[in-house]
Formats: structure tokens, C-alpha cells, sequence
């Protein structure tokens, strides 16, 4: 019979065999297209035990290895790519006039399977659309499923959505999204989202600490330190739209009075430009903005609306202290149509000793992709983790033949 003392030493041996095994799948998936000589050389590894490996993870199909195009007289090395029957992810982005649904491998680069326009905002109408193209792909790659996550555009607490403003939804169930119970279905919020794929996958991956801003209908993002977003206690943060640096005369669909998300999208542009609020404010913000050049009162209106982004922005420097700014959506683009008002509006609002040394604030790589990305990011980091293997690898064992 085996002892405690045992049982411990074999719970730490299966530790430390998916240790391995993960530091390799990260590689893989940090750099796709990576060589097994480069991951062993990242990860300090002997050519035996990067060998060993890889060859444990091809037989659990979690990856696969293909001949690396020959460079140098040196030993050949393989390129490692993930496993034509490994695992999947289903990666939906709920937004405000549409959908997209994608499925991503264990490299977490997404493949767009399903999109489509809301006909309806009703929840039950917009989720029974959104279900149907999840469980047809559910249904086309079966046990490979290993999680569903979401990307939408609400406040989500607990895991849930409990508000959207730009949806005109209160608390919505987006349980009957998988029809598979067994199943993991994460759900968050697209702006943060957006923001944890920039710090992972973007122009600014590895900086320590990143304050991501975007614009869409409102403003939102989050605070993602050593590749982790600040979530908070209930998980609602990052609701940066509904910081109260608006006029305290304007009511929020939110509920509340004066928040930021009213001065820095299509509905602030029309409100300077004397127009009744857009049905849809960033069609009508883009319309807006592609007549900044020839039309001084669209370029007035801009940079109104710029300026009030940017005094935002210098606010969150001051409380959140990042290492950089990356600007996503409609953010950028507003700066970009009023650079002089946007840099004396953040400028003026930073704290004296921040002048001189004032974070970069950078454009948002991944564009209109980043919460989709970042909804594969979450995905993938539920997983690749120790229980999240050995899963897999008990499921494999179980459909082998005997």
C-alpha cells in the first residue's frame, strides 16, 4: 500500500511532468513557428529532455513537429506547430451592432468560422443567433472543445453580464451559449479583453505593467499588470467609461450622472456639432472623422471630443501609475484627427512630476481584433494549466482502443 510520503512524491512527479509539458506549449504559443533548438535554448533545456518532451506532447496530439527550413550546417531541429486533432478553443466577440465567432488552436491564433448583424438588440434574440453558431462548430470538432470563451460589450461581475449600456441590456444569461455543461464557458468584458491581448500579443507584450484604453461606443479597458488584468474584487473593473469626468448634467444610459463614456464617442461628436444622438455612434464618429480635413466645424467638433479622451487618460496615469498607454478603437484615431488638443488636454492634466517622463502612449496593434484575441487569450490560459493537461491526457486514454 502506498504511504502519504508516497503519494506526495508522485503528485509532485506528475507536477513537474506538466511543467515541462506547458513551459513548451507557452513557447510555442508566445512564438508560433518557434524551432524545438529554440525553445530548449529559451527554456535552458538539454536536447534529451526539449526531445523527451515534445515527444510526450505528440503523442498526446498537443502538438505536432514539421522539418525547420535548414540554415546552418548544425544538427536539423523541427518547427513546432499544434496538433491536428489537439485541442480547440471557441472564441465569440458580442459588440454592439454585431457578432463574430472563431475557433483558435493551442498557438491562439484565431480562425473567423461565423459572423452576423443583430437584427434585434433583445438579449434572447442575440444569444439564440450567437448559440446556434457555437453549437454548430461545438458539434463539427466535439471532445476538441475544450472551452468557450466571450468577448462582450457589458459589465460583467462574477462571470456574468449584469449590464450594457451600449446593448440597452440589464443582467442577461449567457448560459445556453454552449449546449455542453461539461464544457467551461468563460465570459468577459470586451474592452478588457482587448487590453490583455495587447499586453500578451501587441506592440507592448512584456511591459510590466500596461493601461489599455478603447473607444467604441463609450469608452472602456483595464489595467493588465505581469499579464494579468486587474480585475477587482467582483470582477467589474476597468469600467473606466463610467468615471464621472463628464458633465454632471448628462445622464448615462448606466444610470449614472456625468460619466466619461459621454464625452468621447460618436454621441459627444454630434452633441458639439449641434446633431440628435446617432443610433449607431461609431459609424457615425468615423463618418465624422473622415471629414476632419475639409470641414472646420467637424474638425472643432473632433477636437473637443479628443481633448475630453485625453483628459481621461491623464487622470487613470495619475491614479494607476502604468509603464504604457496603448490607445484602441476610435481612441487613436481621435488623437490622431487633433494631436495638438489631445496632447495639451493629457499634458495639462498630469501631475507636475509626470511631465517630463510621461508613459508612451501608443496605438493599439491588433485593431478591431484585440477583444477576440483577447477572448482566445483567456481561453487557452484555462487550458493550458496542470489540470487542464491532465485532463486531455485522460480523455485521450479513455477513446484509445484498448
Amino acid at each position: 500500500m502506498a504511504t502519504p510520503r508516497d503519494r506526495a512524491r508522485s503528485v509532485r512527479a506528475a507536477d513537474l511532468r506538466w511543467r515541462g509539458a506547458l513551459a513548451v506549449l507557452e513557447e510555442m504559443r508566445r512564438a508560433p513557428g518557434v524551432t524545438r533548438a529554440a525553445v530548449a535554448r529559451s527554456l535552458g533545456l538539454s536536447t534529451g529532455s526539449a526531445t523527451e518532451i515534445t515527444s510526450r506532447l505528440r503523442d498526446l496530439a498537443l502538438l505536432a513537429e514539421t522539418p525547420a527550413a535548414a540554415t546552418t550546417r548544425g544538427r536539423p531541429t523541427s518547427v513546432l506547430t499544434p496538433h491536428p486533432d489537439g485541442p480547440l478553443v471557441i472564441a465569440v466577440d458580442l459588440r454592439q451592432e454585431d457578432w463574430r465567432c472563431a475557433v483558435a488552436s493551442l498557438d491562439g491564433e484565431p480562425g473567423i468560422a461565423e459572423t452576423g448583424t443583430h437584427r434585434s438588440r433583445a438579449p434572447e434574440q442575440v444569444i439564440d443567433t450567437v448559440a446556434g453558431a457555437v453549437r454548430r462548430l461545438h458539434d463539427r470538432h466535439g471532445h476538441r472543445v475544450r472551452a468557450i470563451s466571450v468577448a462582450v460589450a457589458a459589465t460583467v461581475q462574477h462571470g456574468k453580464v449584469v449590464q450594457s449600456a451600449v446593448l440597452g441590456w440589464d443582467a442577461v444569461d449567457l448560459a445556453a451559449l454552449t449546449n455542453d455543461p461539461r464544457t467551461p464557458l468563460l465570459i468577459g468584458n470586451d474592452a478588457t479583453l482587448a487590453g490583455l491581448a495587447e499586453a500578451r500579443q501587441g506592440a507592448v507584450a512584456g511591459a510590466a505593467s500596461v493601461l489599455h484604453i478603447t473607444v467604441e461606443v463609450g469608452v472602456g479597458g483595464t489595467l493588465v499588470v505581469g499579464g494579468r488584468p486587474m480585475h477587482g474584487a467582483t470582477g467589474a473593473g476597468g469600467e473606466f467609461g463610467h468615471l464621472p469626468f463628464g458633465d454632471p448634467g448628462l445622464r448615462c444610459p448606466c444610470g449614472a450622472r456625468g460619466c466619461w463614456d459621454l464625452t468621447v464617442d460618436g454621441r459627444a461628436i454630434a452633441r458639439h456639432l449641434g446633431e440628435p444622438p446617432p443610433r449607431d455612434p461609431r459609424t457615425y464618429a468615423e463618418q465624422v472623422l473622415a471629414r476632419v480635413p475639409a470641414d472646420p466645424a467637424a474638425r472643432a467638433a473632433v477636437g473637443r471630443t479628443a481633448a475630453g479622451l485625453a483628459h481621461g487618460v491623464a487622470g487613470l496615469i495619475n491614479a494607476l501609475d502604468p509603464a504604457v498607454v496603448t490607445l484602441g478603437g476610435l481612441a487613436q484615431a481621435l488623437r490622431a484627427a487633433a494631436e495638438p488638443e489631445f496632447t495639451a488636454a493629457l499634458t495639462g492634466g498630469l501631475m507636475r512630476f509626470r511631465r517630463p517622463h510621461p508613459p508612451p502612449v501608443l496605438p493599439a496593434a491588433l485593431g478591431r481584433d484585440g477583444a477576440l484575441r483577447g477572448a482566445v487569450v483567456a481561453a487557452l490560459d484555462h487550458v493550458l494549466t496542470e489540470e487542464g493537461l491532465a485532463a486531455w491526457a485522460a480523455l485521450r486514454s479513455s477513446r484509445s482502443p484498448a
